[in-house]
């Protein structure tokens, strides 16, 4: 009797434990997850866009429940952005699929360097091993957008006023203007030109000091001189300047502007006296040319001579 007691008591423990485990089984048949691979494995690190405004999120739904799952994914985009990822896939029991969500088309110029915002993938369930499920289960995940940090620097330098006369010296504005999304400055400035009796005075210097914020520009003056000496020729000017960042992040941006100089020999001297000078050449060739010629003068006395003195020959010979 004790016996056959024990063993009902025992029946009902072992039903109960069955009906109790029947949730956990529920629980299993719905067991799914959406992942995100963050940068180092930690959801607090940003995905880095690139110069061109894109990067790729990879994201994964792992399957442990037991039946096939068909989801369908959402996506928002920060920054006015474009994606490109599957619409939904189907899951099958155990699996851990991978997908890539291609993100573009950000203008990254126009947003400040190192601005956050957050991108999100949402997937639900839409079916399970083909049939419409109607508790339509999602899940939601988030990540951040960071924009880069872009370096451009760009050199414009003013055109001459027409040529340069040797021994003289003009004025160039150099100007860097600071096309990037972040604060930057001149970190090296450098000068050259292929005109050996040509000199720069790099009055540039003061380019390195302080910075420029995005969208602006600083100006200097550069003071070019032609020696005396220099023959008839066009000279080209080329700057060379350095992101200040770059330079301290190793890198190494630069940036060139080039301008001709073109140098004439130096002005001649007084052409006027020369030019009175043989002006008075020409009066006195002028004169002479108008005076008789010195043989004309002579034939005529002759001529003169001779109707004269043959009267008085005769008159010595009858004296004789």
């Amino acid at each position: 009797m004790g016996s056959r007691f024990a063993s009902i008591i025992l029946g009902a423990i072992l039903t109960f434990s069955q009906l109790a485990t029947t949730p956990t089984s529920a629980q299993e048949l719905d067991s799914w997850e959406l992942g995100i691979n963050y940068p180092g494995e930690d959801s607090t690190n940003p995905f880095l866009l690139s110069d061109d405004g894109s990067v790729k999120v990879e994201f994964f739904v792992e399957n442990s429940g037991l039946t096939e799952i068909t989801v369908e994914f959402e996506y928002n985009i920060p920054f006015s952005g474009e994606h490109e990822a599957p619409e939904g896939e189907t899951i099958s029991s155990g699996s851990n699929d991978s997908f890539d969500l291609k993100i573009s088309g950000i203008d990254v110029l126009s947003h400040d360097a190192e601005k956050k915002e957050k991108f999100s993938i949402t997937a639900t369930i839409t079916a399970r091993q083909g049939v419409p499920d109607p508790l339509s289960s999602s899940q939601n995940r988030e990540g951040d957008l960071e924009i880069p940090s872009i370096f451009d620097l760009e050199v414009g330098i003013s055109e001459p006023f027409g040529p340069m006369n040797a021994g003289s010296e003009t004025i160039l504005t150099v100007t860097v203007t600071n096309n990037g999304n972040a604060q930057d400055g001149v970190g090296e400035v450098d000068v050259k030109d292929d005109c050996p009796l040509l000199s720069t005075d790099n009055g540039l210097d003061s380019l390195l000091s302080g910075s420029i914020e995005a969208g602006s520009e600083k100006d200097a003056n550069l003071k070019v001189t032609a020696s005396e000496s220099h023959p008839k020729r066009h000279c080209d000017i080329t700057v060379t300047v350095t992101s200040k960042r770059e330079m301290t992040g190793g890198g190494n941006a630069i940036a060139e502007g080039e301008v001709r100089v073109t140098v004439e020999p130096p002005p001649s001297g007084d052409s006027g006296s020369s030019d009175q000078g043989d002006g008075g050449s020409d009066t006195e060739d002028s004169v002479e040319s108008n005076l008789p010629a010195p043989g004309v003068i002579v034939t005529i006395s002759g001529l003169l001579g001779a109707l004269f003195f043959p009267r008085g020959e005769r008159g010595w010979k009858n004296r004789g």
